[in-house]
């Protein structure tokens, strides 16, 4: 499994709208209406998880949770707008609603998810329902298909405008391209043909 964490656009340490921080167990407070975020490692208000969860043989499945760590803020009618080669092949997104956006005559990859309404449009305060995720189904094109150099990751991700912040590019783990149960599937026959070969050579 290929797992990436795309953090929120401020996160600097100089960040004006990074008010204070608290850890998970400390009070909301209910004076000061600045940002309180919770204490993690990242310090972001925002943290957008990329996880490549299932590699098909024809198909390969996307994870995408997104999670809130300020405490004093909600977000209504969340948008994130994600691009990613790959989108063209976009088969089924399961809990977002998804629009594709083509900046460019013919080229369909960046995408527009945001929650569904009434189930999950709104994003919560930091906490146990800080969190919204979905699931993407995409049908692999065997021509451009690839797990190598970070190619099943974003290129750019957005929230609500903003620009996230991306990990370094050798930071992007790899993944074989076919799945391991194919290669799995093709083992069984080898080692049976190997024994059967080997008890022949026994009793010769």
């Amino acid at each position: 499994m290929l797992k990436l964490k795309l953090h929120d656009c401020y996160c600097r340490a100089d960040n004006p709208y990074l008010a204070s921080a608290v850890s998970a167990g400390s009070s909301k407070g209910n004076i000061n209406m600045a940002p309180l975020v919770q204490c993690t490692n990242h310090m972001c208000p925002v943290r957008i998880h990329w996880h490549v969860k299932v590699n098909y043989k024809d198909y390969w499945r996307v994870k995408v949770t997104i999670t809130n760590f300020n405490y004093r803020m909600n977000y209504t009618q969340w948008n994130l707008v994600v691009q990613h080669p790959n989108f063209d092949n976009l088969t089924q997104a399961f809990s977002f609603s998804y629009k594709g956006l083509t900046p460019y005559d013919g080229l369909n990859d960046t995408a527009m998810l945001w929650g569904v309404k009434f189930y999950n449009d709104l994003l919560m305060q930091a906490g146990p329902y800080g969190n919204v995720q979905s699931e993407l189904l995409f049908k692999k094109d065997k021509s451009t298909f690839t797990f190598e150099k970070g190619w099943a990751f974003p290129r750019r991700v957005y929230f609500n405008g903003d620009n996230c912040v991306m990990p370094p590019p050798d930071a992007y783990p790899w993944l074989p391209n076919a799945s391991s149960r194919l290669i799995l599937s093709l083992l069984h026959p080898i080692v049976t043909i190997l024994a059967a070969f080997a008890f022949l050579l026994a009793y010769a």
